[in-house]
C-alpha cells in the first residue's frame, strides 16, 4: 500500500469557494498541510476531499467488478462470460491492484479525518464530518473483505508492513464504524451526502452478508417504513430525476473524475458515444420478461449491441454513482426474513416493476428466486458476482473454481510487502 505513507491531508481548493457545497463534491484538492495544523474552520474543506478520495480513488471499474465477474457481461460477441471473469482474476490486472491500492488510498485520508476530528471541539460541522468518516471507513473495509477475504485492518494510518488480519475482526471493526457513525448522523442536505439512514442501509448489507438475518431485516425495514422513501421508476432514478428511491450516491460531477461507468457500456455507434467495452449476455438478455418494466432503463440496443443503459451520458459527461437505494432494501428484507415473512416483500417489488408474484415452494426455490431478483434490479450496480460469492453459489453458476471466489492480492502489493500472503489458488 505506496500510498499509506504519505505525511499529508489534502484540503480542497473548496476551502476559499463560497458556493453551497452540494456543487463542489467533484472537485479535487489543490493544496496540504499537515494534519497538525489542520483547525475546525479547515473541516469543510477536509469533508470535500474525503469525498473526492472516497469517489475517485478505486477507479471506475471497481464501481462494477461484481458486474464484469457476474456472469451478465462479456467483451465482444465471439466471447464468453467466464472469459471475462478468468481475465479479470488476475494478480497482474490493473483493474485488481487499482481496486486494492485505491481502497487503501482513500482509507488513509479517512483515517487521517476521524484522527483529525477526535482533536477538534464538538461542534456541527465537526461531529457531520466524523460521523461522515466512520461511514466511509466502513464502507471501505466492506468493499475489501468482500473482495478479498482477510485483509490488513489499519485501525490508524501506519509506516509499518500490515499483515492481514481475520475477517471476523474486520466485520467487527466494520459494524463498530457503522454504529459511531449512527451516533453522529441524521438527515443530509441531498442524497449525495452521507445520512444517518445510509448508515442503516449499509448495516443491511453487512449483517445479511454475515448472515445475521435478524438484524437485517430490522434495518431493512426500517427503511421501508420510515416513510421517507418508495419505489420509484427507473427512468426517474437513472436518468438524475427527482425520486424516491436512492438513499446515498456519489454526485460524481466533474470532468476531472475518472468514474465514466458509461463510456465502458455503449458502445461509439450510440449518439453520446463510448468505448463499448462490455456487452450484455444473451443469456441476461432473456431473464426479463416482457412487462418488466425495468428493461428499458437498464439494456438498450444500440447498432445490434445489447448494452447497459444506467448511465446514460457516454463520453460526454458523468452520472451519479448510486451506493444504496430502497429496492434493495426490499431485497435484503425478503432474503433475511425467508420464504414465509419474506415472501412479501419480493413480490411487492416484483409487482411495482411489472412482473407476476412468484411461489417459490421451499427455502432453496426461494432463495434462488430472491438472487434472480438481485440480479435484474441491480444489473450495473456492482452486486452480482458477491451476491453468488455469499451465498455459495458462485462456483456453480459461473463455471469457476473454488479459489475463485476470493480476488487475487495484487503481485505489486505482495513484491512490496512481504509480510502479506496470497490468496490460495493464485
Amino acid at each position: 500500500m505506496k500510498r499509506l505513507k504519505l505525511n499529508y491531508i489534502a484540503l480542497a481548493a473548496a476551502l476559499v469557494l463560497g458556493s453551497s457545497c452540494a456543487n463542489q463534491l467533484d472537485l479535487y484538492s489543490h493544496s496540504a498541510m499537515s494534519p497538525d495544523a489542520v483547525t475546525a474552520g479547515d473541516l469543510p474543506a477536509l469533508r470535500i476531499g474525503m469525498y473526492n478520495n472516497m469517489q475517485n480513488d478505486p477507479g471506475v471499474h471497481n464501481f462494477i467488478l461484481f458486474d464484469l465477474l457476474g456472469g451478465d457481461l462479456q467483451t465482444s460477441a465471439n466471447t464468453s462470460a467466464l472469459n471475462l471473469i478468468t481475465s479479470t482474476l488476475s494478480p497482474l490486472n490493473s483493474v485488481i491492484s487499482r481496486g486494492w491500492n485505491g481502497y487503501y488510498s482513500s482509507l488513509y485520508q479517512v483515517n487521517n479525518v476521524v484522527d483529525i476530528c477526535n482533536k477538534q471541539e464538538a461542534s456541527a460541522i465537526r461531529n457531520k464530518t466524523l460521523g461522515e468518516a466512520y461511514y466511509f471507513r466502513a464502507l471501505n473495509y466492506y468493499n475489501l473483505i468482500a473482495r478479498w477475504g482477510d485483509i490488513p485492518l489499519l485501525y490508524e494510518n501506519t509506516l509499518d508492513k500490515p499483515t492481514r488480519t481475520a475477517k471476523a475482526e474486520v466485520w467487527d471493526f466494520i459494524e463498530q464504524n457503522l454504529e459511531e457513525a449512527s451516533k453522529l448522523l441524521s438527515t443530509a442536505d441531498s442524497y449525495y451526502y452521507v445520512s444517518a439512514d445510509a448508515v442503516t442501509a449499509l448495516q443491511a448489507r453487512v449483517f445479511l452478508t454475515q448472515g445475521k438475518k435478524t438484524e437485517a431485516a430490522q434495518a431493512a425495514e426500517k427503511l421501508i417504513n420510515s416513510g421517507k422513501y418508495a419505489l420509484d421508476s427507473f427512468e426517474k432514478i437513472f436518468r438524475k430525476q427527482a425520486n424516491n428511491e436512492v438513499i446515498f450516491a456519489f454526485e460524481n460531477l466533474s470532468e476531472e473524475s475518472s468514474i465514466n461507468i458509461s463510456d465502458l457500456f455503449y458502445s461509439y455507434a450510440h449518439p453520446n458515444k463510448g468505448q463499448g467495452n462490455y456487452r450484455i449476455t444473451e443469456k441476461t438478455l432473456s431473464l426479463f420478461a416482457g412487462s418488466d418494466k425495468r428493461r428499458a432503463m437498464t439494456i438498450i440496443n444500440i447498432a445490434g449491441t445489447e448494452c447497459v443503459n444506467k448511465y446514460p451520458s457516454g463520453q460526454t459527461g458523468r452520472d451519479p454513482v448510486i451506493i444504496s437505494r430502497i429496492a434493495e432494501m426490499y431485497l435484503i428484507s425478503a432474503e433475511a426474513q425467508g420464504l414465509q415473512n419474506g415472501l412479501a416483500r419480493l413480490n411487492q417489488l416484483r409487482a411495482y416493476r411489472g412482473v407476476a408474484a412468484v411461489s417459490p415452494g421451499s427455502e432453496t426455490d426461494f432463495l434462488d428466486a430472491v438472487l434472480l431478483e438481485r440480479q435484474l434490479e441491480l444489473l450495473g450496480e456492482n452486486f452480482r458476482y458477491y451476491d453468488l460469492v455469499r451465498t455459495g453459489k458462485a462456483v456453480s453458476t459461473l463455471g469457476i473454481l473454488n479459489y475463485q471466489t476470493l480476488l487475487p492480492i495484487p503481485g505489486s502489493e505482495l513484491q512490496r510487502n512481504t509480510n502479506l500472503t496470497p490468496n490460495p489458488g493464485y
